[in-house]
């Protein structure tokens, strides 16, 4: 067995079983391996971006890691930006990345890089392995160190020569370390905050918003007159009919300043304090209002579900019925299109357990209202602020989760980013129906120029924010990829797309061109 062999082998013996990969020549030995492994599936990316993306959409429907497989440290560097929102998402996830022979390193050849170096801004647990004999238990380090509590990006960086040499074994596959029980301590801290009379939210994040410890949270919140807030971006939402509902935090500081105005206690269960996104001139970061107590509850690395368990028992909240959102759709929306009609549009077709990748940005800013009566789904927005997330988080989605319909909801200039996904999408069939909001702008950096206090834009300035002037062509585009597409230009048409895409298998794309928000 070669190491590439034991590799694969150790993978999929952890139940690690899919690979996004995009690889080199540096990699062909692992490619070669896959055919000795029934059990693990490659999806091919045709950009890193897309690779890692996908993994980490991957990562959040599964709760388990996906692997990618990049081509050198260009390759790496490629996917930086997925994986800096992987990281944020704090979800598990296995890079192997492939580097020359380790006796051809030293000539410092054209594609010679210092990996590790760059692989240390968005994973916390990095190795070179050295040996053939040292790369299974390498990998399940590797493994282990991803499936921690919280998840994380582990990177494994491969020598050529480490894939073809011989007499490697499989790494065992090791215990992952379970998540810390909160000190009762902290329980009796925040029950007494709770039970003080004075104004207190609970600010929900990660794995808080998933639908059982929602329940709990709202249980909590139900008993004792606190507020429950949701995270600006959560990795992975559950919501819709049955669910209890979340406001989530606004991502202008101005507004989500005013969300939080007059709490004593803010209450933090897997997430952190918040603070804007940017600095602006003349305002604070941070978005705590003066005189109120911050406490954590859950932090990443705590058990969520024993800790509102235990705070429940506390504050005598198990005779309480939480509220949930109740069924309802909005009705199909008629006459001219506009960004909200589509997210109408969205909220009133959207099929049972439903999963949506939103990348809307601005034009999507009234689909949680739109869906919120939907049937059950799971929202996967931008964790870590990094644009091109969208279309390959999608494709993760739908390789984790086949038998859900996947929704990816996009802005024209996110969706440049890493467009290759239409292709991925197209080759593996994936159940995704795609939706372009094209307001021919970068939007968001159109209101951001206001509010930094830059001075007034002149022609330059605007025309670095617009996308008009050469019309982006979304129905070309995809068609080229493979992807069935149309572009619409009524309420009526989209209604009809829609329905269309949702009974028709495989990806579909629909663009619809709007006016840009005045925000």
């Amino acid at each position: 067995m070669n190491g590439a062999q034991a590799l694969m082998r150790t993978l999929v013996d952890a139940g690690v079983t899919t690979c996004f990969t995009n690889p080199g020549t540096s990699e062909m030995h692992f490619v070669a391996a896959l055919d000795s492994e029934p059990n693990m599936r490659a999806v091919l990316a045709l950009f890193e971006g897309v690779a890692t993306g996908a993994a980490d959409g991957y990562a959040r429907m599964a709760d388990r890691p996906a692997a990618t497989l990049l081509h050198l440290g260009c390759g790496l560097g490629n996917g930086l930006a997925n994986l800096h929102n992987a990281r944020k998402a704090k979800v598990p996830m296995i890079n192997i990345v492939g580097d020359h022979a380790t006796h051809h390193v030293q000539y410092d050849t054209q594609l010679q890089s210092d990996i590790e170096t760059v692989a240390r801004n968005v994973s916390p647990w990095v190795r070179t392995s050295q040996s053939a004999q040292e790369l299974g238990r390498d990998a399940a380090e590797a493994i282990e160190a991803a499936h921690g509590s919280p998840g994380q990006v582990a990177t494994l960086i491969l020598p050529a020569d480490v894939s073809w040499n011989e007499g490697a074994e499989p790494g065992a596959p090791l215990s992952v370390t379970p998540p810390s029980a909160v000190p009762a301590t902290t329980i009796e801290r925040v029950a007494s905050a709770l039970a003080s009379g004075q104004k207190t939210a609970l600010l929900l994040g990660g794995r808080a918003l998933r639908a059982d410890a929602l329940l709990l949270a709202t249980r909590i919140a139900e008993a004792t007159g606190a507020t429950l807030l949701g995270e600006v971006f959560p990795t992975r939402w559950e919501r819709g009919a049955g669910v209890p509902q979340v406001q989530r935090l606004a991502y202008l500081a101005e507004f989500a300043a005013t969300q939080l105005e007059g709490f004593d206690h803010l209450l933090l269960v897997d997430t952190k304090a918040p603070v804007s996104f940017f600095a602006y001139p003349g305002k604070e970061s941070c978005l705590v209002p003066d005189g109120c107590e911050v406490h954590e509850l859950v932090a990443p690395t705590d058990d969520i579900q024993g800790t509102l368990e235990a705070l429940a028992d506390a504050v005598d909240a198990w005779e309480v019925e939480p509220p949930v959102a109740r069924s309802f759709r909005p009705d199909k929306p008629t006459g001219p299109l506009t960004a909200d009609k589509v997210c109408q549009a969205i909220g009133a077709v959207l099929p049972e357990r439903a999963i949506i990748s939103d990348e809307s940005n601005t034009s999507g800013l009234s689909l949680t209202a739109h869906t919120a009566g939907a049937p059950r789904h799971d929202v996967l927005t931008l964790t870590g602020g990094a644009i091109g997330q969208g279309l390959p988080v999608a494709v993760g989605a739908a390789v984790a989760c086949p038998d859900r319909p996947v929704f990816a909801l996009e802005g024209d200039g996110s969706a440049m980013y890493t467009i290759q996904s239409l292709w991925t999408m197209a080759r593996e069939q994936l159940d995704i129906t795609v939706v372009i909001f094209n307001n021919r702008s970068y939007a968001i950096l159109n209101l951001e120029l206001q509010r930094v206090g830059a001075e007034a834009a002149g022609p330059k300035a605007k025309a670095q924010l617009d996308l008009g002037d050469t019309h982006l062509d979304f129905v070309q585009i995809g068609e080229g990829f493979g992807v069935p597409s149309v572009r619409v230009d009524t309420a009526a048409e989209l209604n009809e797309a829609l329905e269309r895409a949702i009974a028709e298998p495989g990806p579909h794309l629909v663009e619809v061109v709007v006016p840009s928000l005045a925000l």
